[in-house]
């Protein structure tokens, strides 16, 4: 760790759940991050402000006007820039030094099954159900935790999935791949601004613990927000003994 490292993320530092040790597992790490969107927007731009070594985003979509309401790492003059490349300027616009990589195509089971295996953690920011399902199912095929959120409406979600604990579920234990599941997008259904960040902050802090081993993490817990009333719930979860993921897998 430098001198200039010392100085930057001094604020860790001083923390003793974290300190030097903590601040050099950041520094190691490797972060996969889904979605450069919405949610990936808050995720980008703290896991580069706190040190993750090694940041590879992935979206395959560009800046579109719309998307500057709630989507804080992109700027009206990035407009029509790939978003995996907009972010990473936003984010090296606070820390030079980052080393982000960018890969400007949709993850698909090929393209996953090669990125989650150099991973530490993963972080999905996608928009749709069979980019989460395929993300899953890599994480779970190479024993990999993610940290999963949702955001439509007013209402949120965020969990963390982590098969290397024997009784916590994966994503699929919820959201059974096989059921039909009606999509809901937010150029349909509009989304509250401030509510992706609520979740991806929450993703990104769910995702520097693990990195930094640190704390407890949510896995086997799902917390869900209404943001009209400003409200959490909070459901325990379990693995299902008839998961076609995670049950084939370690079962």
């Amino acid at each position: 760790m430098t001198d200039d490292d010392l100085l930057r993320y001094s604020r860790h530092i001083l923390l003793d759940d974290i300190g030097i040790e903590g601040q050099e597992r950041l520094l190691a790490a490797h972060a996969l991050v889904i979605g450069a969107g919405g949610l990936g927007s808050p995720v980008a731009l703290y896991l580069g402000t706190a040190g993750v070594g090694r940041i590879t985003l992935v979206d395959h979509d560009h800046v579109d006007l719309t998307n500057l309401q709630r989507q804080i790492a992109h700027t009206q003059g990035r407009v029509g820039q790939p978003k995996a490349e907009s972010a990473r300027e936003a984010m090296r616009a606070i820390n030079p030094t980052l080393d982000v990589r960018t890969v400007c195509q949709r993850a698909d089971a090929a393209l996953l099954d090669r990125l989650v295996a150099e991973a530490s953690v993963v972080i999905d920011c996608c928009d749709n159900f069979a980019t989460r399902h395929a993300v899953n199912a890599a994480c779970v095929a190479h024993g990999r935790p993610l940290v999963a959120g949702a955001a439509i409406g007013f209402d949120g979600q965020v969990s963390v999935y982590d098969t290397r604990q024997a009784d916590t579920p994966c994503y699929a234990c919820l959201f059974p791949p096989h059921t039909t599941v009606e999509e809901t997008r937010c150029a349909l259904m509009g989304v509250f601004a401030p509510l992706v960040g609520i979740v991806g902050t929450m993703q990104a802090a769910e995702a520097l613990k693990l990195m930094a081993g640190v704390g407890e993490s949510l896995a086997g817990r799902l917390l869900m927000l209404d943001a009209r009333a400003m409200r959490w719930d909070e459901i325990r979860l379990g693995r299902q003994a008839d998961c076609p993921v995670c049950h084939t897998r370690h079962g």
